[in-house]
């Protein structure tokens, strides 16, 4: 092949037995040896599993045809996510040598679909942190410039799907591990309403701020992603009993008559964002108004307010999570996760009260606005990516960030790529709907996609390297 497929452009394919499961992993691991080496996205590759998978599936295809969209195609798994019978370390020497006996639901559920697992992505240690590196592996590189940062905790993620790795991948999103990435990464990101898609065989961060999602080049292969994740399940004590909608056959339908609400005061005023970003927005507005949406501002309560109350229940559930290791082992965390298993000891009982009744009355705000709106929309992130040795250690308290409102809420979120700033690094956009209208959300992030001509480019470290196929 000569150009990364998307996964919606290598479903057609396949179905129409054009390319094969087995050309596209050899063309994925292809890109995996030449680029790995210096982008440390992956901890593990699968490679043995890969092809046999792709063999398999190859077969299945040209016999009955595919089962699914995700049947075929290559894919990672965040590494904290069980993989039966494959190392999952959640990148910390507490789990080394750690290998499952079962896989985690999502895990699960792509593989029912017939995806590819190409192996395990690169996290923060328990999803938590930062770019550490006093870890057993080495933290993953944002492929547009291998000195910035990818965001994270879904950093070997967000750094797979752009440079071609895979074509998808499953983040995690306590405070925006799934956005940030995406929008530094310059991908699409969605982090699905709370409950929507399991947790069982994930390993926690804080319980009720977890949200699995896809993570891929564009919002359409997010929507055939979510198909295949999304339902209910019984060993996840959050997962939501509801039936489960088509996200891919209306996201063609555009915007016309959608009600969109700005938060400006977030991007503008609560945290302002760089000039290009503050552009970027403005372009999104005039696209959204020339499809037919009609654009209003909205005020909700600040950043610091929802940062505030977001961050109190992280540390404590955090904390809660790894208590054990914490009293007894906590010099064998990396240092940016032991210092912040110090700061959430900090937190009384009495402080999480009322950070959860504080939740409450920020939730009721959220939906009182969406009452008269469809989605928000507001920066994902500030600007472009900083250097990877300059993200300071708090970071998560410097200044608020844009994504967790949207974790305390529970809500459906999604960062897609809204253009490029001066260095030449992406810049996030971040929608907001209702919860449980995945459908409506990733239908207006395909109308901004499909105007826009972002999803062409990809990083230069692709070019710069040998083609993986003729």
């Amino acid at each position: 092949m000569s150009q990364i497929p998307t996964i919606a452009e290598a479903a057609s394919l396949l179905a129409a037995k054009s390319i094969s499961p087995v050309e596209l992993t050899q063309d994925c691991l292809e890109r995996i040896r030449r680029m790995e080496p210096e982008l440390h996205a992956f901890v593990t590759v699968t490679e043995e599993r890969a092809l046999s998978d792709a063999r398999q599936a190859e077969a299945a295809i040209m016999k009955s045809g595919p089962r699914s969209k995700m049947h075929g195609i290559p894919i990672g798994l965040k590494d904290i996510v069980d993989t039966n019978g494959i190392l999952t370390t959640c990148q910390s020497r507490f789990l080394a040598d750690n290998i499952p006996d079962a896989d985690a639901t999502c895990a699960a559920s792509l593989d029912a679909a017939g995806s590819i697992l190409m192996g395990k992505l690169t996290t923060h240690e328990f999803a938590d942190g930062g770019p550490s590196f006093d870890l057993p592996d080495p933290p993953a590189r944002n492929p547009w410039n291998m000195d910035h940062f990818t965001a994270g905790s879904s950093s070997g993620t967000g750094a797979a799907v752009a440079a071609g790795l895979v074509l998808g991948g499953i983040g995690t999103d306590t405070g925006g591990s799934i956005r940030g990435p995406a929008a530094l990464c310059g991908i699409a990101g969605l982090k699905p309403t709370y409950g929507l898609v399991s947790r069982a065989g994930v390993a926690p961060a804080a319980y009720s701020l977890d949200h699995i999602g896809p993570m891929c080049w564009t919002v359409e292969d997010c929507a055939i992603m979510l198909q295949s994740l999304a339902g209910h399940d019984p060993a996840d004590p959050a997962s939501a009993n509801r039936p489960v909608p088509d996200y891919v056959s209306g996201i063609a339908d555009g915007s016309k008559g959608l009600r969109i609400g700005v938060v400006r005061h977030f991007h503008e005023t609560d945290h302002p964002v760089s000039a290009a970003t503050q552009s970027s927005i403005a372009e999104a507005i005039t696209i959204f108004e020339a499809a037919g949406a009609t654009i209003v501002d909205v005020t909700l309560p600040s950043l610091q307010d929802w940062s505030a109350c977001g961050f109190l229940i992280s540390a404590a559930e955090r904390l809660a999570a790894y208590e054990d290791w914490a009293m007894t082992r906590l010099d064998t965390f990396s240092e940016r996760v032991r210092d912040r298993m110090f700061l959430g000891s900090f937190v009384t009982g009495s402080d999480y009260l009322q950070a959860l009744r504080f939740r409450r009355e920020l939730c009721a705000e959220l939906a009182a606005v969406m009452c008269d709106v469809d989605i928000l929309l507001t920066a994902s992130n500030p600007g472009e990516a900083p250097l990877i040795d300059q993200v300071p250690r708090w970071d998560n308290l410097i200044k608020p960030n844009f994504t967790f409102p949207f974790n305390v809420a529970g809500v459906p979120a999604l960062s897609l790529c809204g253009g490029f700033g001066p260095q030449g690094l992406p810049l996030g956009l971040q929608l907001v709907a209702r919860p449980f209208e995945e459908a409506l959300l990733m239908r207006a992030g395909h109308t901004y996609e499909m105007v826009t001509d972002w999803r062409s480019q990809r990083p230069a470290m692709i070019s710069s390297k040998e083609p993986a196929l003729a």
